[in-house]
């Protein structure tokens, strides 16, 4: 008997519940998830280290950081000139995504379950998935990850083992992102932390208009895997 692939179809996105939660079920394939974030939607498994169920949203409002408006401390402005940290594009995917996946504490979960980093590192092979990462001495110290499509960017997720290099990780992309003619940064729900390096909340219209034109956009990330963009100074 041949198996068939399920249509990949989500609801209409003004049907998501107060908290932003669209739908229930569907797959971690390639094919999901580029519709899910060409349509303003993300997955967000539930997951009690048991069982997982898959989930999928589309908050209203949304969250972005314009990429004009970073927010850099004369504090963090010293640590990118110190030499400290050397900082690479796609060098390692895979240990930036575990290192992400770790609970921030020991009585917390994470929403990066082994499949959904399964299924992000299959769309880095595709080229769809990119990491920053920040290394002190040879050790990853930081990183953040996320999707780009034309002019768009999701950031993911980011972590640090040492002081700020997360947000190192940040500027590197943010800088890269600018350079490359990108348009919109999705980080998709504020948090105190995101509104401190500048992001901002925009109604989930607004999103969707911006998100439709920056897919039509002809950039690209480009290729940079493993190079050493810079000894952060």
């Amino acid at each position: 008997m041949v198996k068939t692939t399920p249509a990949v179809r989500f609801p209409p996105v003004w049907q998501a519940s107060e908290g932003g939660l669209l739908m229930l079920g569907g797959q971690l394939t390639p094919e999901w998830l580029l519709a899910a974030y060409r349509q303003g939607i993300f997955p967000w498994p539930v997951y009690d280290g048991q069982t997982e169920i898959l989930a999928w949203f589309s908050p209203d409002p949304r969250a972005i950081l314009e990429l004009d408006q970073l927010h850099v401390s004369h504090r963090l402005q010293r640590r990118l000139r110190s030499g400290r940290f050397q900082v690479t594009f796609d060098a390692d995917f895979r240990s930036v995504i575990a290192a992400c996946a770790e609970p921030r504490r020991p009585e917390e979960g994470t929403w990066i379950t082994p499949h959904l980093a399964e299924a992000y590192v299959e769309l880095h092979r595709l080229g769809v998935t990119h990491s920053v990462e920040v290394w002190q001495e040879g050790r990853l110290a930081g990183g953040v990850y996320g999707l780009a499509l034309g002019g768009f960017f999701a950031g993911e997720s980011m972590f640090h083992r040492e002081r700020d290099a997360s947000k190192v990780a940040l500027v590197y992309l943010v800088r890269h992102l600018q350079s490359r003619g990108f348009v919109l940064f999705d980080v998709q729900q504020a948090s105190p932390h995101l509104i401190r390096l500048g992001a901002t909340e925009v109604p989930r219209s607004q999103f969707l208009s911006r998100l439709k034109r920056a897919l039509e956009l002809p950039v690209s990330f480009g290729s940079v895997r493993g190079i050493t963009v810079a000894s952060s100074q």
